[in-house]
């Protein structure tokens, strides 16, 4: 079964609602690493740096985590518009060689990427991906319209059907939000892919949704690349916040086809992608 959240759906909720928590964004800095229209971006296991998916460098970039400052870079002999990053339980990342058609498995020394595998089956151009705790590897083949989800390197699960599915990312209890970006929506997905829920039209009016990521409490945050936007959704699906004026631009508050998203507590990371940056506020909850 399909929710659909409406415009009067969400009014009622409000209503209902005892503690309609209100947000607000800070802008704090902006990185000056030369980077070309990065994509998704994902904090390392430690917390301390911030793994950029640099597509138009065919790299996976990495700033520290506070400064933004650049510190190293792997990837560029190999990759080839490299659009996401996501790392396991045992601390291996899975980067999203989009335009070569596959998700590349690295084994992490430190900073230093060893490639020990692949994943490419029934997938074209993915790129989202997300480690699951389960277990299981979900690729978002945007070329190919399709979820895929792996075990072990074998195939367990699709879900087609999709117009250039994007991010995916881990939502309470298991579950999985994905950007089906060519469909101006958001979809709940079960581990085994069934649809759960749909965030599309009023009051989202979403243009492209691209990267996103929860909050423990189940709060969304989603780069709205061709609104210029970032978009915070609470767990019920009332809008808390929109950043961004809806025009292109670049300033505090203002963006150019935003894609990346990444949290930690009250920090936010976006990938200022038209404007080549990564960009850090602080999110104050009232």
């Amino acid at each position: 079964m399909i929710i659909r959240f409406t415009a009067a759906l969400i009014v009622s909720i409000a209503l209902a609602s005892t503690a309609n928590a209100q947000v607000r964004a800070e802008f704090v800095r902006a990185s000056s690493a030369e980077l070309d229209n990065p994509h998704d971006v994902k904090l390392s296991p430690d917390g301390k740096h911030l793994f950029v998916s640099d597509v138009g460098n065919n790299r996976v970039a990495i700033l520290d985590a506070e400064s933004l400052k650049f510190v190293t870079a792997f990837g560029a002999d190999h990759q080839s518009g490299t659009h996401d990053v996501d790392f396991d339980r045992a601390g291996r990342a899975y980067v999203a060689d989009t335009h070569n058609g596959r998700v590349i498995i690295y084994e992490m020394n430190g900073l230093k990427a060893r490639q020990i595998g692949t994943l490419s089956q029934r997938i074209r151009g993915p790129e989202g991906v997300l480690a699951h705790p389960n277990g299981r590897i979900y690729v978002g083949g945007a070329w190919s319209g399709n979820v895929v989800a792996y075990q072990d390197g074998k195939i367990v699960g699709e879900l087609t059907g999709l117009s250039s599915p994007h991010d995916l990312e881990l939502a309470r209890g298991g579950d999985i939000w994905l950007s089906d970006a060519g469909n101006d929506r958001m979809l709940l997905l079960s581990p085994d892919l069934a649809i759960k829920r749909e965030l599309s039209g009023p009051p989202y009016n979403f243009d492209g949704v691209r990267y996103q990521d929860i909050l423990a409490d189940g709060t969304i945050i989603a780069a709205d690349k061709n609104n210029h936007q970032i978009k915070v959704i609470a767990a019920d699906g009332r809008m808390l916040l929109t950043l961004g004026t809806g025009r292109p631009g670049k300033g505090p508050g203002k963006f150019r086809t935003p894609e990346g998203v990444e949290t930690r507590g009250e920090t936010l990371w976006l990938s200022d992608s038209g404007n080549n940056r990564v960009v850090m506020y602080r999110l104050r909850f009232q």
